[in-house]
């Protein structure tokens, strides 16, 4: 008894394949052609390397800033210039003249439309419909008389001849003439197509075996025995060269990066660490020697000199305004004071309220 259980599709489940299992051809073959492409891939690689980190500091230096810069120098003399022309020249030329349209074309038409076209329109349309109902009363008596006279004495007497001269000898014609002789012609004609379809069935018959041995099963024989392999055999080579162009690939990446990072250890070795030194053990005092004895001192003596000014200019500013003031008063007087107003709210005394008695009636 089988124990285990089928899938459902009905179907038994095929064994996995290995992957170890592969022919001799394709192992003899990887080797060599990874080993090749190893050595041709690692130059590209490297010079690709190479090329995208010059092209970043090329954009990030370069061309990133010069971009801006050209864009801001294209808005500068092209999209400022415009919008201004737009928004302060043509755009209230254009108001103006849409505003002069209206009044000289809109406005006068309106006008010439509503107080003289409709009225003569009107006019016109009144006219027409008296005319049109005169003609078509008298149209519709012609028509009647005409329809009349042409039914009694053309219409009846050339139905009675067209169904005596022309139907009944076409019927007996069709009857007893065409109808044999068509029934004759198609048992002929089937006859003949029998006897054309017995020949063209022998004669397609021989050409599909004389084309098969001579032509298919030839090149079924070539197919099967000689392009069918050879085409395994280079799908077999085209995989491994890409199997092996994709290590390869990445194998030339951690050898560029190991090469970049050993350039830089290298260039950080000779130039950065040097140039560190320098900055901490030589710039670095300096500067603050120049700050300490130089800059602090000069920008304190600024600083003071600033607030003198400052306090001079108030001075002045004071002396000034006095001297304003006294010619003013020299020259029209002292100015009138103003009475002051008390504003204030009136005292509880003062006040009126319910308990207290200031009426005359209620007064103690």
């Amino acid at each position: 008894m089988d124990l285990e259980k089928p899938p459902p599709g009905g179907h038994e489940r095929q064994p996995d394949r290995r992957s170890d299992a592969e022919g001799c051809l394709t192992v003899a073959i990887r080797i060599p052609v990874r080993i090749v492409v190893l050595v041709l891939v690692v130059p590209v690689r490297l010079m690709w390397d190479a090329l995208v980190v010059g092209g970043r500091v090329l954009r990030d230096t370069v061309l990133r800033p010069f971009g801006r810069a050209l864009a801001w120098l294209g808005r500068a003399l092209f999209v400022w210039p415009a919008v201004g022309l737009w928004r302060y020249v043509l755009v209230p030329v254009a108001r103006g003249v849409a505003w002069l349209g209206n009044v000289l074309l809109v406005v006068a038409a309106v006008w010439l439309y509503r107080w003289v076209l409709t009225p003569v329109g009107h006019a016109f349309l009144w006219a027409a419909r008296g005319v049109g109902t005169v003609l078509a009363a008298a149209g519709r008596g012609l028509y009647a008389a005409g329809a009349w006279l042409g039914r009694y004495l053309v219409v009846v007497p050339a139905i009675w001849l067209g169904r005596y001269l022309v139907v009944v000898p076409a019927i007996w014609l069709y009857t007893w003439v065409l109808t044999p002789v068509g029934r004759a012609i198609a048992w002929c004609g089937r006859g003949v197509a029998w006897c054309l379809g017995m020949v063209v069935t022998g004669v397609g018959t021989a050409l599909y075996w004389t084309v098969r041995i001579l032509l298919v099963l030839p090149a079924l024989a070539l197919w099967r025995w000689v392009l069918a392999p050879f085409g395994r055999g280079l799908a077999v080579v085209g995989r491994e060269i890409g199997a092996a162009l994709g290590h390869a690939w990445r194998i030339a990446g951690y050898v560029s990066l190991a090469v970049g990072r050993f350039l830089g250890t290298l260039f950080r070795l000779l130039v950065g660490d040097p140039a560190r030194w320098a900055y901490r053990t030589l710039l670095t005092p300096v500067g603050h020697l120049v700050r300490d004895a130089l800059w602090r001192p000069a920008a304190a003596g600024s600083r003071a000199v600033g607030r003198v000014v400052r306090q001079a200019l108030a001075d002045v500013r004071g002396s000034v305004r006095r001297a304003r003031a006294d010619v003013r008063r020299a020259l029209f007087g002292e100015p009138a004071k103003k009475v002051p107003v008390d504003r204030r709210e009136p005292s509880a005394a003062g006040a009126r309220t319910l308990g207290s008695s200031t009426t005359a009636l209620t007064k103690d």
